[in-house]
C-alpha cells in the first residue's frame, strides 16, 4: 500500500511532522503494510485532521473539516442510510445539482458512480478524517434523517411506501432515464456480488449501472408490487404489467420475472402508448415492396402474415397497416396480448389467459361482431390458426404474426401446426418478413469507399453499383451517445401469393422450393437485398446490415 509521492513534502512544509518523525512513520508504514497517513495516526505522531488535510491536498480533493461540518438536510435525504454505511460515504452538501459526499480514502472516489445512480444527480467526493466520518455516520443512523428502513437491514424488504422512499425513487429514475434514452427494455440482472441494470437501445444492450447486490431484494419487491405479482413466490416465473406516468405520458410496462441462480432476473418492456404509432413510410417500407403490400391490404379478404423474431417490429408494422385502413366505413377488431398501443376508432381486446380468454376464444366472438378487418396478435396454436383461416375464407381480412426467420417459412409453419395445405393455399394472400437495422447518425457519419469484398458480402456487384452512390460508416458523437447510430428502420421481404405459389403450397412443396420460386418467379426480394438498398441510400451501414442479416 502506498501514498502519493508529494504527501511527505506536504507534511513537512505544513509543519505536521519533522524529518525524524516522518522517517519513523515511513519505516512503520513499510513494516506494517500500511499507508503513510494511517501509520502516522496509529503511532500518534500527529493529529488525524492535520494529516488528512495534507492528504486531500496531495490528491487534489476538497477537505471536510469536522469542526465546521454542518450536514445539509436536503443532501442527507438523497441517500438511504444503509448505502451511506455500506459505501462509507457521508452526504454533506447539495449545491448546483451536485451532491458532495465525504469519504476517508482518496482511492474510493469510484463510489461516486454508484451513488449518482441512487441519488439521481452528479456526485463529487471530498476527504474527511476516518474517525470523524465514522462518528458522523453513527449519528446519522441515530435518526437524524428519515431515510432509515428504506432498504431494510441487509435488503430484506421495502419498509417505506411514501413517494420519497429511496427504492421508489430508484425505480422511477430507472424508468424515466430508460424512456429518455429511447430504450425498449430494462434488464435487472443479479450476480454474486452486484446487481446489473442494462437498457436495450435501438436493439443493442447497454450497461447503465452496477449496484450493490443488497439492493436486489427491495428492488424486486417494489417491482413485483407495482406489477401485481406475488412477492413471496421466488421459485416460479411470473408475468405482470405496470402502468406508470413518466414525463406526463402514460407508459405500459410488461414485466417478466425469472428465477436464477443469484436471484430473480427482471425484464421490463416499455410501451409508450402515445409514441409507438408510425406510418409505413416512417418504418422504412418503400419502393416496389410497399406498393405490393398496399395492394394486398386493400383486398376484402384473406390472411396477411408478418413474420420475424421477437422485437423485430412486427406489431408496429401491423398497426401502421391498420391505421391506413381505419376509415368510418370499416370495422376493425383486434385481439392482442397485450394491447400495446391505443388506436382511435378501432375495437381492441386484451387476451386474459387466467380467465380462459384466449386468442381463439376472442376470435370466435369477434366474428359475431361483423368486422371487416381482424388483427390476431399472434397465431400460436392450431385452433387459432384454423379459426383465422376460416375467417379469411368467409370474407374477412385477417392480419397476424408468426415467429419464422423468413417469408416462405410461414407457409410451412402453418401446415406444421395442422392446418390443411389447401386451406393455407386458399386463404393466405401475402407474407412479410422483417428485421430492424439501426439508422446511421446523420451528425457524425462519414463517407467511405468499401472494398469489393464488403460490397459482395451484402450482395452488391461492385461493377454494377451507380457511380454517384455514397456509402457511409458509423463514427459516434454526443448526439448518438457515441454509438454511431440513432433510431431504427425496417428491412423487408415481401412474398405475395400467386397461382404458382398456391399450387406449390397445395402440393406440400418444401420451404426451399417455395423460397426459390418466390425469389425467381414471384418478384420477392430478400431481406439482404432490401438492406443493401438502404445502405446505398445512406440510411444504414454495411456493418450494421451484416450484424442483423448474417444468420438469415
Amino acid at each position: 500500500m502506498s501514498s502519493p509521492a508529494n504527501l511527505s513534502r506536504l507534511l513537512l512544509e505544513g509543519g505536521v511532522l519533522d524529518a525524524d518523525r516522518l522517517k519513523k512513520a515511513e519505516g512503520a508504514a513499510q513494516q506494517r503494510g500500511q499507508t503513510l497517513e494511517r501509520a502516522i495516526v496509529a503511532l500518534g505522531l500527529a493529529e488525524e485532521n492535520a494529516v488528512w488535510r495534507c492528504l486531500a491536498k496531495a490528491y487534489g480533493l476538497k477537505f471536510v473539516d469536522p469542526a465546521k461540518l454542518q450536514i445539509a438536510p436536503e443532501a442527507a435525504k438523497k441517500l438511504p442510510i444503509d448505502q451511506i454505511e455500506q459505501n462509507e460515504a457521508l452526504p454533506v452538501l447539495l449545491k448546483d445539482g451536485v451532491l458532495w459526499v465525504a469519504i476517508d480514502d482518496p482511492l474510493k472516489t469510484f463510489v461516486a458512480d454508484n451513488l449518482a445512480f441512487l441519488a439521481g444527480c452528479r456526485v463529487q467526493c471530498a476527504l474527511m478524517p476516518p474517525a470523524a466520518l465514522k462518528d458522523q455516520i453513527r449519528k446519522l443512523r441515530g435518526g437524524a434523517v428519515p431515510t432509515t428502513g428504506a432498504f431494510g437491514k441487509g435488503g430484506k424488504g421495502v419498509a417505506e411506501d411514501g413517494e420519497d422512499a429511496p427504492i421508489i425513487r430508484l425505480v422511477q429514475k430507472t424508468l424515466d432515464e430508460a424512456l429518455d434514452q429511447r430504450a425498449s427494455d430494462v434488464h435487472v440482472e443479479p450476480f454474486h456480488t452486484r446487481l446489473r441494470i442494462r437498457y436495450r437501445i435501438d436493439g443493442v444492450l447497454k450497461e447503465i449501472a452496477s449496484l450493490d447486490a443488497g439492493l436486489l431484494a427491495p428492488l424486486t419487491s417494489r417491482l413485483k408490487i407495482m406489477a401485481g405479482l406475488d412477492i413471496a413466490e421466488k421459485r416460479k416465473p411470473q408475468d405482470g404489467r405496470i402502468s406508470i406516468k413518466s414525463r406526463g405520458r402514460d407508459i405500459d410496462v410488461r414485466t417478466s420475472v425469472l428465477p436464477g441462480s443469484h436471484g430473480e432476473t427482471i425484464v421490463m418492456r416499455l410501451l409508450d402508448k402515445e409514441r409507438g404509432l408510425m406510418s409505413l413510410e416512417a418504418l422504412g417500407f418503400d419502393g416496389v415492396d410497399r406498393d405490393r403490400f398496399e395492394r394486398v391490404i386493400a383486398r376484402p379478404n384473406g390472411i396477411v402474415l408478418v413474420t420475424g423474431p421477437t422485437g423485430s417490429g412486427k406489431t408496429t408494422t401491423l398497426y401502421a397497416a391498420l391505421q391506413q385502413l381505419n376509415r368510418p366505413d370499416v370495422k376493425i377488431i383486434t385481439a392482442e396480448d397485450p394491447v400495446e398501443f391505443n388506436l382511435r376508432g378501432i375495437n381492441q381486446c386484451q387476451v386474459k389467459a387466467r380467465i380462459g380468454l384466449s386468442f381463439a376464444r376472442i376470435l370466435r366472438a369477434m366474428l359475431r361482431q361483423a368486422p371487416n378487418v381482424i388483427l390476431v396478435g399472434e397465431i400460436r396454436d392450431r385452433e387459432t390458426a384454423e379459426i383465422a383461416v376460416q375467417a379469411a375464407l368467409t370474407g374477412h381480412l385477417v392480419f397476424s404474426t408468426l415467429h419464422t426467420n423468413d417469408a416462405p417459412s410461414a407457409i410451412t409453419r402453418l401446415c406444421d401446426m395442422g392446418v390443411k395445405p389447401f386451406l393455407v393455399a386458399a386463404s393466405v394472400q401475402a407474407v412479410l418478413a422483417q428485421r430492424l437495422v439501426r439508422v446511421v447518425c446523420k451528425e457524425c457519419r462519414e463517407p467511405m469507399v468499401p472494398s469489393d469484398v464488403e460490397l459482395r458480402s451484402i450482395g452488391i456487384d461492385p461493377a454494377g453499383m451507380p457511380a454517384n452512390t455514397t456509402i457511409y460508416r458509423a463514427v459516434g458523437c454526443q448526439s448518438c451517445e457515441h454509438t454511431g447510430y440513432r433510431g431504427r428502420i425496417g428491412i423487408y421481404e415481401m412474398m405475395a401469393m400467386d397461382e404458382g405459389l398456391r399450387e406449390m403450397t397445395f402440393r406440400g412443396e418444401p420451404m426451399v422450393r417455395l423460397r426459390e420460386y418466390a425469389f425467381h418467379s414471384a418478384g420477392m426480394s430478400t431481406l439482404s437485398q432490401d438492406g443493401a438498398r438502404k445502405v446505398m441510400s445512406g440510411r444504414t451501414t454495411i456493418q450494421e446490415l451484416l450484424r442483423v442479416t448474417a444468420a438469415v
